[in-house]
């Protein structure tokens, strides 16, 4: 089957869905019910909102109209014909709607039974077409995406052509609820969301913080090692700042902003380029000194709606692995070279293998959004395709994401529910050189614009870690666990070489804890597959009178007993080397 065919049984199926909710809530206003990607939803307008245990309810009622075989009927309307027809029906959202549609278009409805709705088609021919469906949720959504407008209820659905493919669909999504970070991150106590502390501001648990800190040493040194140099700027700056660069007028409403007591304007920062250029301009810089590359582990703010906000993919103050190399126009291919190896190092490390590059352009006719400066945007992107095709790479180009100082090159991923998030981006910066006025001395003595590449790395920490939970199912690559190892004692007898070998794996930098209770020692290995421990070393008489350990991988291989030496140098090893499971 066909998008195209698939979309259609999905809008169908959102009509039904209306129908079904005016049926049993006449009151009710509908707003809008497109189908998506994974299936459909419809937004509803009621005093009390819908919840989850509405849904069956509705289901049946949706039953009863694909079983009278309504026929699915197009008319078009005039303008005044289709105002007059909302307008009786108390229906304002779609009165709104027509409204804002242009002179020319043409108005149409479609028809079912007792049901008008004012839709483009196509649809299905008759309601009893439609025979594999399902509601899952009923959430909040803001009409129209704005929080300044009123919060509806929006009911998500899919629907198939058949009862298999819609059986199949409902595994996958189990297993996405399985793996989901929201759940996975509550369980294993990686992190915790507070009321009290507000939405988007998560709060990391020991577990949770112990990979953010692995993740971090590890992109530290890496890119040390390749030849970065560490800033550490404030959080926040004088809103001029961001005046200059240009980031007050494209971001200001997601900017937080606030004002001191002598009425200065001051912004939580929402990205560090502007607090580096101004180390870059406290020297004179040569063309010798060039590339400066600047990294920096920075904490950034940006303030979304709250209808977007969700666990750590989309927070309002964030962790980016942030870096800014500022080159001659002779060096930007090589640099861009160098830090498109360094994703593609970052990216086979963590295990990521389901991403794609996309090649985001501006848009010409968007002059509000852009720089206007069309001879830099042909030259700088022209620059990054020849890069692309250079280095072989197979991306996708969109026009009009590209950032508002230049073309970009994003690295994009899915979740576990298909959303779709950028994970890492490398843009070419024309503009900002220019704004802040930065220069270096060329060979000839002469004053020079330099170029900018922005790049990070490991990307959003806290959405890497996301994305690790739901890659790995919570069973991280053991580098990156926790908790390395678990010693579990079979008797009191066992406790002084428990103590002996824990400290021995302590003071050898590995992660490791210990379970001297009284539980019977099935108990004690139980408690600790639940925690996803990397390796669990059970001891008895055997193993303390011999200096070995049983061990048993996670994943419940047992590996028998192996000498504690041994064990140690493998578990070192397989940190060092971050295999991955």
């Amino acid at each position: 089957m066909s998008k195209n065919e698939l979309e259609v049984i999905r809008h169908s199926a959102s009509h039904v869905l209306a129908q079904a909710v005016k049926r049993l809530w006449p009151e009710v206003k509908l707003a809008i019910g497109p189908a998506i990607e994974e299936g459909f939803y419809y937004d509803f307008d009621k005093a009390t909102p819908f919840t989850e245990e509405d849904l069956p309810k509705i289901e049946e009622e949706m039953k009863k109209i694909i079983k009278e075989n309504l026929p699915i009927k197009r008319r078009e309307l005039s303008r005044e014909a289709a105002l007059k027809y909302f307008k009786d029906k108390g229906e304002i959202y779609k009165v709104e709607l027509i409204n804002e549609l242009p002179a020319e278009q043409t108005i149409s409805v479609y028809e079912q039974g007792d049901f008008t709705d004012l839709c483009r088609g196509p649809h299905l021919r008759y309601t009893k077409e439609l025979k594999a469906y399902k509601l899952f949720s009923a959430t909040g959504a803001y009409w129209r995406g704005s929080e300044k407008n009123k919060m509806l209820t929006r009911i998500y659905g899919t629907a198939f052509e058949s009862k298999e493919e819609l059986e199949a669909h409902i595994k996958k999504l189990e297993e996405a609820r399985s793996r989901d970070h929201t759940k996975l991150g509550k369980e294993l106590g990686l992190y915790v969301l507070n009321p009290l502390i507000g939405k988007g501001l998560p709060l990391f648990a020991p577990k949770g913080a112990t990979i953010l800190r692995e993740l971090q040493r590890w992109i530290e040194d890496e890119e040390l090692r390749r030849g970065y140099q560490y800033t550490r700027t404030p959080v926040l700056a004088k809103t001029e700042l961001y005046k200059v660069s240009g980031h007050l007028d494209h971001y200001r409403e997601k900017m937080f902003i606030f004002k001191t007591d002598e009425n200065e304007e001051i912004g939580l920062r929402p990205m560090t380029c502007p607090h580096q250029f101004m180390i870059y301009k406290a020297e004179t810089r040569s063309y010798r000194d060039l590339p400066l590359r600047y990294a920096e582990t920075s904490t950034l703010f940006r303030k979304e709606l709250s209808g977007e906000l969700h666990g750590l993919i989309r927070i309002w103050q964030f962790t980016l692995s942030e870096g800014h190399i500022i080159c001659r126009p002779d060096q930007v291919e090589e640099e861009f070279e160098k830090v498109l190896a360094l994703v593609k190092y970052v990216m086979a490390t963590l295990g990521f293998t389901d991403y794609y590059y996309m090649f985001a352009k501006h848009d010409p006719a968007n002059k509000e959004k852009y720089i206007d400066n069309p001879k830099a945007w042909t030259e700088s992107e022209a620059m990054m395709k020849k890069i692309l095709d250079k280095e072989k790479l197979s991306y996708q180009e969109k026009e009009g994401e590209a950032a508002f100082y230049g073309p970009k090159l994003d690295v994009q991923m899915k979740n576990v529910w298909g959303k779709e998030d950028t994970i890492f981006t490398i843009q070419i910066d024309f503009a900002l050189p220019e704004r802040f006025d930065m220069t270096y001395v060329d060979k000839d003595n002469k004053q020079v614009r330099p170029m900018v590449i922005h790049r990070a790395s490991m990307g959003c920490y806290e959405r890497t870690l996301a994305l690790l939970i739901e890659r790995f199912a919570g069973v991280f690559p053991t580098w990156l666990s926790p908790v390395q190892a678990k010693v579990l004692t079979i008797s009191e007898k066992q406790q002084p070489y428990a103590e002996k070998i824990t400290e021995e794996l302590l003071q050898a930098g590995i992660r490791v804890e210990k379970d001297l209770s009284a539980e019977k020692i099935g108990a004690k290995i139980r408690n600790a597959r639940l925690e996803r421990v990397s390796y669990i070393l059970v001891i008895g008489e055997k193993e303390q009178a011999e200096n070995k350990v049983a061990v048993r991988r996670r994943g419940a291989e047992d590996l028998g007993p192996v000498d504690f030496k041994t064990f140690k140098e493998m578990l070192l090893d397989e940190i060092k080397t971050k295999k991955l499971p």
